[in-house]
């Protein structure tokens, strides 16, 4: 990430209405190490529920939301009862990583892992974060026979999924600096363009905004590809522009998605726009607590197959989810798609992106991402209120 408040270097090539941004990454507040400590201890409280004697993580997400590091090749072991361990090539520089226990040879982490294991009695039931490696459990596994593994999921994402007021105002910042880059590099319009370079002023407005981030961009056709295409395109007059991604303010992530038209949009663009648009509306009507995730996803599909696309996933139509968790991942525990029953509490934040692709014509997605209150879902941006008007 770059250094937060410093603007980055401009080169010559980066349009004028870029170069002008101004970082936007005062007063941003970390998370605390009190946080971090009642997330640990809220851990401890769901291994009780689900009988889980310790947590294993590896370098990752889940391992920078409980101790706030981004060590690599390290074993993180959380017991129920007792100092957490670090088994690690080196000492960690994380107050909250618990006891550490060094090697220097790999071969022997895993003994040291099981004799870390041991000395703390009675673990029997270990939950294995998801993004562990299979290298890693495999290894710790052959270590402690007679140990049953379970997946950790219920304990890992049963915190994750849940955003305390700080994860929130971090996810706002990065709302908030997704938007000021895009303003500024749809701006850049040109007849001509590829999508590289579109893909690139952004890449630009984000350094001089302070921060690391990207975006895909697509032209034209290329715009009923959900996930973009490698094809080269050039901007003309007329053609759909997508772009979408975002950016990353301490680990948390913003993921906004904009379509508007090069040019003057026909009655057939402004048409499908707008369906989209409703589908979208609805999704945010529907995400309230207490309703499951899968009818999120069903409101968003009724308003799309009601115009008569699909229906189901079916193209012309939404192909994909009408959303996901987002938080420290881009993509993360739990999802807006049918047969998700779990019940959507206040804290929990999502993508809200129904996409309607007519391959060989163009796609429509507008994404913004919300969470979820006591009273409903709150967008964390001003929805596009035209699609000649990208920006509320």
């Amino acid at each position: 990430m770059a250094a937060l408040g410093r603007p980055m270097p401009q080169g010559p090539d980066v349009p004028e209405v870029i170069r002008k941004l101004k970082p936007m990454t005062d007063g941003i507040q970390p998370i605390t190490d009190e946080e971090r400590h009642a997330r640990i201890e809220k851990a401890r409280r769901l291994m009780r529920q689900n009988k889980m004697d310790a947590v294993v993580m590896a370098g990752g997400s889940s391992l920078f939301y409980f101790t706030g590091s981004r060590a690599a090749e390290v074993l993180w072991i959380l017991p129920v009862a007792g100092e957490p361990v670090w088994v690690a090539p080196e000492a960690p520089e994380s107050k909250l990583a618990g006891e550490a226990r060094i090697w220097k040879d790999p071969a022997l982490k895993y003994r040291l892992a099981a004799k870390a294991l041991a000395d703390r009695g009675g673990i029997t039931r270990i939950g294995i974060e998801e993004r562990v490696p299979f290298g890693l459990f495999d290894g710790l596994r052959h270590a402690t026979a007679g140990t049953e593994y379970v997946s950790a999921d219920p304990v890992t994402a049963g915190c994750r999924m849940i955003k305390s007021p700080a994860e929130i105002a971090l996810m706002q910042r990065a709302n908030d600096i997704t938007i000021a880059a895009y303003k500024a590099a749809l701006a850049t319009l040109r007849e001509g363009m590829t999508q590289r370079e579109l893909s690139a002023n952004i890449a630009a407005a984000y350094r001089a905004l302070g921060v690391n981030g990207g975006a895909m961009a697509i032209f034209g056709k290329y715009t009923a590809f959900p996930h973009g295409s490698i094809q080269p395109q050039q901007l003309r007059e007329g053609d759909m522009v997508l772009i979408d991604d975002g950016c990353t303010v301490e680990g948390y992530q913003s993921d906004i998605t904009r379509t508007t038209v090069f040019g003057k949009p026909t009655a057939r663009q402004r048409e499908v726009w707008e369906i989209e648009r409703k589908a979208q509306d609805a999704a945010l009507a529907a995400a309230r607590p207490g309703a499951p995730c899968e009818s999120v996803d069903a409101a968003a599909r009724k308003v799309i197959t009601d115009a008569g696309f699909g229906p189901g996933y079916k193209v012309p139509g939404l192909p994909h989810r009408t959303g996901h968790g987002i938080g420290l991942d881009g993509h993360e525990w739990t999802y807006l798609v049918k047969g998700n029953r779990t019940k959507i509490e206040p804290g929990m934040c999502f993508s809200d992106e129904p996409t309607i692709a007519i391959y060989g014509e163009f796609g429509v997605r507008l994404e913004d991402c919300m969470y979820i209150t006591e009273s409903g879902a709150r967008m964390f941006t001003k929805q596009s209120p035209a699609i000649d008007q990208p920006f509320g």
